[in-house]
């Protein structure tokens, strides 16, 4: 078998190299510091294929028992010597490139002795054939018939100091900007996420360092022979830079050579032994957004609409929600005294305020950047608004955008006495708004859908449409007055009473009897323990939860079952609509599908969840106690604790509104889900799709469209096969980070992002919610269907909404991966006494089914006491 060492390293050509083998190349002749490698040409493997194999499981059944020849072995101990570690890196003729990086698909393997060398090199040949792989050049349309792999066989360098650099920032592509990470001892605990690294940001004002508490370092262990293991340090180096300034100024020179020899910035890795620097890898930076080098740079961001729409939603309700999203905030922006003719101008940006990438919603951040510019105070304090809006990301500003600092000034007098005047106004509107939305949704409820055809039923949309849905300004001025007052409540309690409690102001919240949220956890435990009481209703109860729904339907004459049915049928009237993603069209409601409602009861039921062994006062604890806190700390401060009680007063009405008003959202939602559900039964009767549930995955415009005679295309049917395909592959595939940018075309464009964790050796933080301490297993759950009970385990998800809340009282605490102290779970979680954390950084990747944890619902914390 040829190897190429570093004396005839010229004579291999790019393509038997591979990109990372061609990158050490170019470095070594440059003259750079590279620890010693060879190279296995790829065209060896290819060679060997070519004489044995033609299928991809016979390549890899030839790969997994290919034995090296003797002297290759020999080779390799005469260059490196036969007590050397080696790092095996994969080579890929593609990889490492500008268009298309191939990060962490192919198998490294690192700290290698020479006797292990075979195995290594066999399992980064057969990473070549991973599903992994496959997947990747689908999407990126490369041609896997142009794809070879070399191998690196590179000196370990038992370092002192390791790290990553960048030669251009990687969150906003700024190349005035370089970003070095480094951490005591090997990189890898860096790369993986396992330990804290130091920052340091360098640019044209110097260099900032963000030094990090460091636990433990990863060094060779020299026990075991192989691998790594992980020391604490010493308390002196923890805090410690893990770089003087000579490094770092020797970093930034070697990252600007580099950028001068690649034509573009570098992200490498690096290494320090004996004070000496040594360059492991350098290859483009492909996961920087590259804002300045395109029109159209896109940040999106679903951290808080997860909430309310979770997983792969559908056309039609995307298409529904993207509109309604575009009117409200165009209301809004006319109320915050944007100039009409600027709202007129720029109806693209309200049009593009929701994408949908790979079947989920999100938010485009450039939007909202853009609608924040236009507002008059923007002209007068970009960066105070950008911080207060908690904007990260900047972006071009129009001109027609930017006015005088003279008409802004007017502009925003006469908008903030118009926003007072709304402000007091606003209980008298909510209360109107809430009549009107009333008389229409019973009006509705009181159609017979069943007899409409779908034009009628199409008009009937419209004109709902037109009378609710664009009549929402109550609840658009709601939530921005709640986000004012409740920020006010926040500050005005750290800075009067300086608390112990971090969540004091949150604390004042609890036990507000007016929203709505908790009502219907309450009655559906009331109606489980009704059914508790008595033998024969329990037993009546048994069975499949259709079998009891259509027996209830049945019963005629037992006094007891009557009263059991009528409290059922009054709780689908008052929440039917209150489900599992109870904002998407195609989810099935109560109201649609009464039989899981019985499911709900059913389990509590089973587990004895009763009134009595959910009741208590935690909220009015909290509540009580916070209260006492400010009467005694500002006993003798009367302005101060009037204004605070203000404060209080004001948010407790809008924050109750906020979760009321949503409740009525949900209700107007479910009018328009029963609407299009009827539309989709009256295509199915005329044979027009393969099933009513078919329609939701065409959008609005294309039913309004093929009703009326505006339809581009008019076989329905083969449209939405295309469709469910791409759909259901949406749901097996991972879903994209969080947050993650696109560059030009979005749908043509690589996603660039990752997702964070907080986690920090064992340990992860969130936002406590309900205070108490928990010891239990954790139960992740996606989807709340999955089980009917959790048994007293922690529940574990990446977010929830309102349906959420029937898992709950079986769970001893509940953890999400998002929301906030506003969000469902922690408003539900306080009123049910159950400890509850949010909005904790890659959870579900630290956490798994089994895994048996420490919470702390008042600090967030959550320590890993075991892994399964």
């Amino acid at each position: 078998m040829k190897i190429i060492s570093g004396n005839d390293i010229d004579t291999i050509d790019l393509k038997n190299a591979g990109g990372k083998g061609a990158n050490l190349i170019h470095l070594k002749n440059q003259g750079f510091q590279v620890p010693k490698f060879i190279i296995i040409p790829a065209n060896e493997l290819t060679d060997l294929i070519s004489q044995n194999v033609n299928d991809d499981n016979a390549i890899i059944n030839f790969i997994e028992n290919y034995r090296f020849p003797d002297k290759f072995i020999q080779d390799i101990e005469g260059l490196f010597g036969n007590q050397a570690l080696l790092a095996v890196r994969s080579s890929a003729s593609m990889e490492d490139s500008q268009e298309s990086s191939f990060a962490g698909l192919f198998e490294s393997i690192m700290y290698v002795p020479i006797l292990d060398i075979q195995s290594a090199i066999r399992k980064v040949w057969l990473s070549v054939y991973a599903d992994r792989v496959k997947k990747y050049m689908h999407s990126k349309k490369l041609d896997s018939t142009h794809l070879s792999i070399a191998i690196i066989l590179q000196e370990m360098v038992e370092a002192d100091v390791s790290g990553v650099a960048f030669g251009a920032n990687p969150a906003d592509g700024n190349e005035d900007e370089q970003i070095i990470n480094a951490v005591f001892g090997a990189g890898e605990g860096l790369v993986s996420g396992q330990l804290d690294a130091d920052m340091y940001l360098i640019n044209a004002a110097g260099t900032k360092e963000e030094i990090a508490d460091k636990k433990h370092q990863l060094i060779f262990d020299n026990q075991a022979g192989c691998g790594l293991k992980k020391v604490t340090l010493t308390k002196e180096k923890q805090k410690q830079s893990t770089l003087n300034s000579t490094q770092i100024a020797e970093l930034k020179t070697l990252l600007s050579q580099l950028k001068n020899h690649f034509k573009a910035p570098q992200d490498i890795e690096f290494a320090y032994r004996n004070k000496e620097l040594y360059l492991l890898q350098s290859r483009p930076i492909t996961t920087g957004n590259k804002k300045n080098n395109t029109e159209n740079y896109i940040l999106w961001d679903n951290s808080n609409i997860i909430e309310s729409y979770p997983g792969v939603t559908t056309p039609l309700t995307f298409s529904f929600i993207s509109q309604s999203y575009q009117q409200a905030y165009q209301l809004f922006s006319a109320y915050m005294g944007v100039d009409p003719k600027v709202i007129a101008k720029n109806q693209q940006v309200f049009k593009n305020t929701l994408g949908l990438i790979k079947g989920r919603v999100y938010y485009n951040l450039k939007t909202w950047y853009l609608m924040l510019a236009m507002l008059p105070g923007y002209s007068l304090n970009a960066r105070y608004m950008e911080t207060m809006m908690g904007v990260k990301e900047r972006f071009d500003i129009p001109q027609d955008y930017i006015i005088s600092k003279g008409q802004a000034y007017w502009s925003i007098a006469k908008t903030a006495f118009k926003m007072l005047k709304r402000m007091f106004s606003l209980p008298k509107k909510r209360k109107e708004f809430m009549q009107l939305l009333e008389e229409t949704i019973s009006q509705y409820k009181a159609i017979d859908f069943n007899s409409k055809s779908a034009p009628e039923l199409l008009k009937l949309y419209l004109d709902f449409e037109q009378k609710l849905l664009n009549e929402w300004k109550a609840p658009l001025l709601n939530d921005f007055f709640a986000m004012i007052w409740f920020g006010m409540l926040q500050k005005s309690t750290l800075k009067y009473l300086k608390s112990e409690n971090p969540n004091i102001h949150n604390d004042l919240l609890c036990g507000s009897s007016d929203i709505i949220s908790t009502q219907p956890i309450h009655r559906s435990i009331a109606i489980a323990t009704f059914i508790n009481q008595d033998e024969d209703i329990k037993a009546f109860f048994e069975g499949s939860p259709e079998i009891v729904w259509k027996n209830l339907q049945s019963e005629k004459t037992d006094p007891d079952i009557l009263a059991l049915k009528k409290q059922i049928e009054d709780y689908i009237h008052d929440f039917g609509e209150r489900c599992v993603g109870e904002l998407k069209l195609e989810t099935l409601s109560y109201e649609q599908a009464p039989e899981q409602l019985i499911r709900v009861l059913q389990s509590y039921v089973q587990q004895n969840i009763t009134v009595k062994s959910t009741s208590g006062n935690l909220e009015q604890e909290l509540r009580a106690n916070a209260e006492k806190e400010i009467q005694e700390k500002l006993r003798f401060k009367l302005i101060k604790k009037w204004w605070l009680r203000y404060i209080l007063k004001i948010t407790r009405q809008l924050v109750s509104g906020r979760e009321n008003l949503r409740y009525e959202r949900t209700r107007a939602f479910g009018i328009v889900r029963m609407l299009f559900s009827h539309i989709g039964k009256r295509f199915y009767e005329e044979d027009l799709i393969e099933n009513s549930r078919d329609i939701f995955y065409l959008t609005k415009s294309e039913i309004e469209g093929y009703i009326e005679g505006r339809a581009v295309f008019t076989d329905l049917k083969s449209n939405i096969a295309i469709r469910k395909a791409e759909y259901e592959r949406f749901e097996t595939e991972e879903p994209p980070p969080e947050r993650f940018s696109t560059n030009g075309i979005v749908y043509s464009s690589e996603i660039s992002g990752r997702e964070e964790t907080s986690s920090n050796d064992g340990e992860l933080k969130g936002i406590g919610c309900c205070p108490g301490k928990v010891r239990a297993k954790v139960r992740l759950v996606k989807h709340p269907n999955e089980v009917d009970s959790l048994n007293g385990d922690i529940l574990v998800t990446s977010s929830t909404d309102p349906g959420w809340v029937t898992l709950f009282p079986s769970a001893s605490g509940i953890i999400v991966e998002r929301g906030s102290l506003l969000s469902h779970s922690a408003i539900v979680s306080r009123e049910m006494g159950i400890p509850c954390i949010v909005s904790v950084t890659g959870l579900l990747k630290q956490l798994k089914s089994g895994d048996e944890v420490l919470m702390d619902g008042s600090s967030g914390i959550i320590k890993i006491l075991e892994s399964k």
